[in-house]
């Protein structure tokens, strides 16, 4: 996977709350493939998490 791809997934990701985030693109000569790799699979694990907790609040809410 090329770097600019990386950087697409990642803003991605940061914009999960309907902000755009966008991250200058001069930046990825300071980052290695498997930095870049490893900041999207953290930010994709946060995600889920993020995704699966709010699905067992509302679990909860919809109980009550």
């Amino acid at each position: 996977m090329e770097k600019e791809k990386l950087l697409r997934e990642i803003e991605k990701l940061l914009s999960f709350d309907g902000n755009d985030t966008t991250i200058n693109p001069d930046y990825l000569e300071l980052f290695t493939m498997e930095e870049l790799e490893s900041i999207r699979r953290e930010l994709e694990r946060k995600y889920e998490n993020m995704v699966k907790d709010n699905l067992e609040w509302m679990q909860r809410f919809k109980k009550e």
